[in-house]
């Protein structure tokens, strides 16, 4: 694969940039990325979208990571708007994605649970009647990014019938309720029960497609953290350089000490190896090769070597670097977040283990 951005990813990624740089709260940040075009970037023509895909959300997801920006990209763009857009029909998608392009609808998706980060077979059980495009769902999700705040809620769920399918629940509706959890980062996040909750639809259209839309969405969940994380550390690491740079110590800037510049350099490569395994994750979803192996290995890179990297650029940064009315924090608390999003070092690394071992994919 090509690992530089196209002309239109490069146009992405700076108005992205530059909109997050004029925006001083999650709200402003937010209501200019949809005046400038960039919430419609993977919606459909006739919803006049941009019909771009996996790639281009993640320059996207990038940029936000990068600004340590606290909006709903995330879970609205990779974990609502890209799984309708590749598996719901025309109606679900005229009704789901209506408000998404101008901001004024956030989606999300319920893809953890209390035993297991994304489990393959879902606790929560979906009992669908008639036509299979309804019914009740019960289960617990945790970790719900934008629950409350969400329009639609994307729920994996094994079905009766031993399958497996993403229902859609409207999380205002009887049956679902929504409690705050606490968070290290400024993204809500909530535990949801679901109680015999009604269900307005499901993606797919047969046993086999709806099993193939959980496992994409747990897919793109990982890649699309991934991509943030890439922002994220990006962003620490530019900070910490340009820090190191201009304080001096004993008469020289920090930089120019040895031990210095080795631990930026580990931080620099940490950071370098995130993108490119990122970027591999997004482009294989992309292109629509089997992209367990390469998800996978983004979010354990992600779980494993992201959290050691930016406590390497606090230390760097001394006691400034636990300020909170400095921006650091707002890069590590990010990636906190993240981490146990994707379910954790060992989570991931089990995955990777099993995919060696059966050659079998989620």
């Amino acid at each position: 694969m090509d690992f530089e951005l196209d002309v239109a990813q490069q146009v992405i990624a700076t108005s992205a940039a530059d909109v997050l740089r004029g925006a001083d709260t999650g709200d402003a940040a937010w209501q200019a990325m949809a005046k400038a075009g960039l919430l419609a970037l993977t919606l459909p023509g006739w919803l006049d979208g941009d019909e771009l895909g996996v790639l281009e959300a993640a320059v996207l997801l990038t940029e936000v990571g990068r600004a340590a920006a606290s909006v709903p990209a995330l879970n609205t763009i990779m974990l609502g708007a890209l799984p309708v857009t590749r598996w719901g029909s025309h109606d679900q998608q005229e009704q789901m994605l209506a408000g998404v392009g101008t901001g004024d609808a956030i989606l999300s998706a319920a893809v953890r649970e209390t035993s297991t980060p994304m489990p393959v077979a879902p606790a929560t059980t979906a009992t669908l009647t008639g036509d299979g495009r309804a019914g009740t769902v019960t289960g617990t999700k945790v970790g719900v990014r934008y629950a409350a705040q969400a329009r639609w809620l994307l729920v994996p769920a094994t079905t009766t019938g031993g399958g497996r399918a993403v229902v859609i629940v409207d999380p205002a509706a009887g049956g679902v309720d929504v409690c705050l959890t606490p968070a290290c980062g400024d993204v809500p996040e909530y535990t949801v029960r679901l109680d015999r909750a009604p269900i307005t639809g499901v993606l797919g259209t047969d046993q086999q497609e709806t099993g193939e839309a959980v496992d994409d969405l747990y897919r793109l969940a990982a890649a699309g953290a991934a991509a943030m994380a890439d922002g994220a550390l990006a962003g620490a690491l530019d900070l910490t350089a340009r820090y190191v740079a201009s304080r001096e110590q004993f008469g020289k800037p920090l930089a120019t000490f040895q031990a210095v510049a080795q631990q930026i350099a580990d931080v620099y490569v940490t950071s370098r190896t995130l993108h490119l395994a990122a970027l591999s994750a997004c482009w294989r979803l992309a292109v629509g090769l089997d992209p367990a192996q390469d998800v996978d290995i983004a979010a354990y890179w992600l779980a494993q070597e992201a959290p050691a990297a930016v406590r390497t650029c606090h230390h760097l940064h001394g006691g400034i670097g636990l300020d909170v009315e400095y921006p650091l924090h707002r890069y590590s608390s990010m990636i906190s977040d993240l981490v146990r999003f994707v379910g954790g070092a060992d989570y991931r690394l089990s995955l990777l283990s099993e995919i060696r071992g059966s050659g079998n994919v989620r």
